[in-house]
């Protein structure tokens, strides 16, 4: 699950993780059966890199619209142009800036 659920999905699961968490989690794990609580679309990767796993979403309507919308070339258009400036509270900030951290750090 993502750390971000309510805490009694947490405390259902074995692990709250970032998505590239989850990658390493699997990847990792002498287990080789997974209930994945985060976005159907990460389901094809994780299997791809562990093919003699199995993996099952939560719920196959977990699915991202804004995510499907988000391409390499959107991002790529966005930072040449810097044409969009998202402003968020400075407590969202520091805590948005956190999990960022931590992730390019993996």
């Amino acid at each position: 699950m993502h750390p971000e659920c309510p805490p009694n999905v947490i405390e259902a699961a074995d692990q709250a993780l970032s998505t590239e968490g989850m990658i390493r989690y699997v990847k990792n794990s002498d287990k080789t059966e997974f209930i994945i609580g985060t976005e159907v679309g990460i389901i094809y990767r994780m299997q791809k890199e562990n093919p003699g796993k199995r993996f099952y979403p939560v719920s196959d309507r977990a699915v991202c619209p804004n995510m499907k919308l988000t391409t390499a070339e959107k991002v790529l258009w966005a930072l040449e142009e810097m044409r969009y400036e998202v402003t968020v509270p400075e407590e969202i900030r520091v805590k948005a800036y956190g999990c960022i951290d931590r992730m390019l750090k993996s």
